[in-house]
């Protein structure tokens, strides 16, 4: 409903509620004309009610067969009018052109089909014979893809067969994780108690008890060389869990462009974590010339220095003595300890915030 005002007879306004019905559907354009004098237009009334459906009659009217076109072609023989002229009185019809045709065998209907029948049967032999061929073909071919799968297959199982005797034989040899020293304290263990078996069903008294304790140094001896292999390894995997570590931060950023391109960027705290690793990776290699050492520990000098604090203090010092002892000419191996000392301050210093921002990120709260 809309509300408006009208001007009536009197001279005043009146309001007047207009209700807009909106048809559910077009009306239809039933013609009309124009008044080419005033341009009104008048079109012809059409009913603005939807008609009503009719009823089902209860019989289908419409069906696909009916709505469905078939075509067919059938041949039909029309006439024909032909005629023939032969030489008469007052005619005369030229015979150049003739030619005599004489009979030849007659061939039965019997003799016909049997003829067609002996065609067909040499047409089947070959086509037989061709598709015979084609079947022993693939057959052939199937069985010669088989085969080759099957000695693909025994040369991968033979290959990984051998690569994880090859493991087992490199875990026993040099054992690197947890699993490797408890595969290898199980395998003493079994050997004990084979020889413990073997000792007790073969000596008895006094040979008995030589046997047992000779088996239990054999034991303790295998127990503190796994013992001193576990050091190793263990030391190992710190170190490469600390270069991991390092690596991690001075990677530099990377994110996918529109293109699908990799993008990568250096920000100042990336390259600040990337010196550092270039710092303690020179710090902890072994066999340097001295000359290289002392330039080594004269740049992680001037590096730790700018930052003032209890740490770097303790840094300093310990390459002051370092490089005095080096002065001195003390041998290699009396400066193990405290070039370790140097390497674990200095990973407490890149593991520091404020001294490398790039860790931030990375260090488990």
């Amino acid at each position: 409903c809309l509300g408006t005002s009208i001007l009536t007879d009197s001279d005043s306004f009146q309001d007047v509620i207009v209700k807009i019905e909106r048809p559910t559907y077009r009306k239809p354009f039933l013609g009309g004309f124009k008044n080419r004098i005033t341009g009104v237009e008048f079109h012809n009334a059409g009913s603005q009610t939807i008609p009503k459906p009719q009823p089902g009659k209860g019989v289908q009217v419409f069906c696909r067969e009916t709505q469905t076109v078939y075509e067919r072609n059938k041949p039909q023989q029309t006439k024909n009018t032909t005629s023939t002229q032969m030489t008469k009185v007052g005619l005369y019809v030229s015979i150049v052109t003739d030619k005599l045709i004489s009979p030849g065998k007659y061939l039965t209907a019997e003799e016909y089909h049997k003829r067609r029948l002996e065609a067909v049967i040499v047409l089947q032999t070959y086509f037989r014979r061709w598709h015979a061929m084609k079947v022993v073909q693939n057959l052939r071919e199937l069985k010669r893809l088989r085969l080759a799968w099957e000695t693909q297959e025994e040369l991968q199982r033979k290959k990984e067969k051998e690569e994880k005797l090859r493991r087992e034989h490199e875990r026993r040899l040099n054992p690197k994780t947890k699993e490797d020293f408890e595969l290898l304290y199980h395998a003493v263990e079994l050997w004990r108690q084979e020889e413990t078996e073997q000792i007790n069903r073969s000596l008895t008294g006094a040979e008995r008890k030589a046997a047992l304790c000779g088996l239990l140094e054999q034991e303790a001896q295998l127990i503190a060389s796994i013992g001193r292999h576990k050091l190793n390894a263990d030391e190992e995997n710190r170190q490469k869990s600390i270069l991991r570590f390092l690596d991690k931060c001075a990677q530099p950023k990377r994110w996918k462009a529109y293109d699908g391109k990799i993008t990568e960027m250096d920000t100042q705290y990336t390259l600040r974590g990337r010196e550092l690793f270039e710092i303690y990776c020179s710090i902890s290699m072994n066999g340097i010339p001295k000359r290289e050492r002392i330039d080594v520990l004269l740049m992680l000098r001037r590096t730790v220095k700018e930052h003032k604090c209890k740490l770097t203090q303790e840094i300093v010092e310990l390459i002051d003595r370092e490089v005095d002892l080096m002065s001195r000419e003390v041998k290699e191996c009396n400066l193990e300890g405290l070039r370790k000392r140097i390497c674990t301050l200095f990973l407490q210093y890149t593991k520091n915030p404020k001294f490398n921002p790039e860790v931030a990120g990375i260090l488990k709260v």
